[in-house]
């Protein structure tokens, strides 16, 4: 009786882990593809009317979105143009704009936000491309320096654009 309860659990153990092993907690989902390739991200941002150029933005917009697909997939990063995902893009907006207003008719928030343009190619699966702009926003003080908060900024805005870009490319809902 002891020897069949064992020969059931190890059954039973059997069956949920083979269950279990489609599923990743990401929810991406990358086919056939092994490898992927994130080609520079070029900052285009002046040539949209009342945006900024941020020096250094683009280096660490592109490494933002190559750690994030290495990080939640197992695919390899190549950057030999010969990748199964390819994305390539520009950041097409860096603005600083008042979002509420004292009293005193003074800006009491500023709101930083980026647009940036990816275009996706998946080689494996035709029908899976796409061109699409993704944008988000920080807001702070008004009396901070955009200098004393840039670095969280840039954080929660990569955070939120790579994520965005990933579940557009790779998850499979």
């Amino acid at each position: 009786m002891k020897k069949q309860i064992s020969i059931y659990t190890l059954y039973l153990s059997i069956l949920l882990l083979n269950g279990c092993g489609i599923y990743n907690f990401t929810g991406g989902n990358v086919g056939t593809a092994t490898t992927f390739q994130v080609n520079y991200f070029q900052n285009y941002a002046t040539q949209s009317p009342g945006s900024t150029f941020e020096p250094g933005m683009d280096r660490d917009f592109t490494l933002a979105l190559q750690d994030r697909i290495l990080n939640q997939t197992s695919l390899d990063l190549v950057n030999n143009g010969d990748a199964d995902l390819l994305y390539e893009g520009e950041i097409t907006e860096y603005r600083i704009s008042p979002m509420t207003a004292t009293a005193q008719q003074t800006a009491a928030q500023n709101r930083l936000s980026v647009r940036v343009k990816c275009r996706f190619y998946n080689n494996t699966k035709e029908d899976a491309d796409f061109d699409q702009s993704f944008s988000f926003f920080f807001d702070y003080p008004a009396d901070a320096q955009l200098a004393a908060v840039k670095s969280e900024a840039h954080e929660v805005i990569f955070e939120r654009i790579t994520q965005d870009i990933f579940n557009a490319s790779l998850a499979d809902w």
